[in-house]
């Protein structure tokens, strides 16, 4: 094989689509615009959601739900990620010097996620109720 011989797969390549080149194209004098209106004229379209002034679907419709900016100063953290931490007393800025939580943290939740094999003590962090009987199962409690 030379690379002056190297050709495309068979139907790989296709003749780009020429509109408005005359009538033999099957594409010319209006190219596939059909007749008047906004869309068959240069430049003449909308933008997304437009209904020519009818009041849009995204309006007519009620908003529904909610998220509360407060969530972003909520985390979470496993209790693997607690087992894997140096220190015995535990509390946030120890969480946010570790990178396990956000430093916008303000309320930070042990969750029942991996497991925990030596007594540690939380300060002001809460636990799910799963997550607490774990730790006080293993030596530790929280503050």
């Amino acid at each position: 094989m030379e690379l002056n011989s190297i050709k495309p797969q068979e139907g790989a390549k296709h003749a780009k689509r020429r509109v408005g080149r005359g009538i033999g194209s099957g594409l010319g004098k209006t190219a596939g615009r059909g007749h008047k209106g906004q869309k068959s004229r240069s430049g003449g379209y909308h933008k997304v959601g437009f209904e020519g002034g009818q009041m849009p679907l995204q309006r007519r419709l009620p908003k529904r739900g909610f998220k509360s900016a407060q969530l972003q100063f909520n985390a979470e953290v496993t209790l693997a990620d607690i087992n894997a931490l140096e220190a015995a007393e535990i509390d946030l800025l120890v969480l946010k010097q570790a990178g396990l939580v956000a430093h916008l943290a303000r309320r930070v939740k042990v969750i029942k996620t991996g497991e925990i094999t030596r007594a540690v003590t939380l300060k002001s962090i809460g636990a799910t109720a799963a997550a607490k009987s774990a730790i006080e199962a293993a030596g530790g409690s929280l503050a």
